[in-house]
């Protein structure tokens, strides 16, 4: 029998949001039996994270979530569907533009990103890094450092809109700023023919914060393991705070929006 049209899709975040390591369990087996019954319902599931292709491959393997998602979001861009014997390859040509924007980004901004470095380097203690592809990223000491250093990057995209970034805790990696978890999330429901209102959107820290936005999920949720601010973000698009971390959050979740009925109500 062929499977379902895809009606909805349920994208969540990976590390806080699916796993927890300071969680027991870790990954509540229960969340896969979720999945298994909404998929037979249309759900397209979605893992969307800041890990690169292979490291989402080895998480999943390694905390035995042995059902792979319909779609990967890597690297809070790339969007990669299964191929043939489990390959997974890019999905449209989503992937292929956000390379080329990157590229003219990174050459199109280097005023900026010498004026950010140099206060990073001389007025902070946080690493300023240059990798390879035009890669560029900071590691802050604290929080509080970063949450400095983002407020003086804010000020240079007031003026230049496209610069972006992804942060994680006291790490950050410069993004043009139309391709995020948001925006890739958008782009995928659209090739699946669907539009925000059939988004169901969950994560924990600030690199989530794109797709937990009702303009790319009409449902929207986190964890109680969530980072304040998202939490504050989560509540005040009236989205859905669990009391559980991680896995057995995400089925509370899914539960609040769907009532007695595991299939959503968007």
């Amino acid at each position: 029998m062929a499977a379902p049209k895809h009606r909805f899709i349920l994208c969540f975040d990976f590390d806080g949001t699916l796993v927890h390591p300071e969680s027991d369990p870790v990954y509540h087996p229960g969340f896969g039996q979720m999945i298994k019954v909404l998929r037979g319902q249309g759900a397209a599931w979605v893992i969307n994270t800041g890990r690169s292709l292979s490291q989402t491959l080895q998480g999943l393997a390694q905390y035995g979530i042995f059902s792979e998602p319909d779609f990967i979001i890597a690297q809070e861009c790339d969007i990669y569907k299964p191929g043939f014997f489990s390959r997974w390859t890019d999905y449209g040509s989503w992937n292929r533009l956000a390379r080329r924007a990157q590229e003219r980004f990174v050459k199109d901004h280097q005023p900026s990103f010498q004026a950010i470095k140099q206060m990073v380097e001389t007025q902070t203690q946080a690493s300023f890094i240059s990798g390879g592809e035009g890669e560029m990223g900071i590691v802050g000491t604290t929080d509080a450092e970063l949450d400095g250093i983002c407020a003086y990057i804010d000020s240079h995209a007031r003026q230049f809109p496209d610069i972006g970034y992804h942060r994680n805790g006291i790490y950050l990696r410069f993004s043009h700023s139309g391709y995020s978890k948001g925006t890739a999330l958008s782009e995928l429901a659209r090739l699946l023919g669907l539009d925000a209102s059939a988004c169901f959107a969950a994560g924990d820290n600030f690199n989530d914060l794109s797709m937990l936005d009702p303009r790319h999920a009409r449902m929207i949720a986190c964890p109680v393991n969530a980072l304040k601010p998202v939490k504050q973000v989560v509540q005040t698009y009236g989205g859905f705070i669990a009391t559980r971390p991680a896995s057995e959050g995400m089925m509370e979740a899914r539960k609040h929006f769907c009532g007695g009925d595991p299939a959503p109500t968007a």
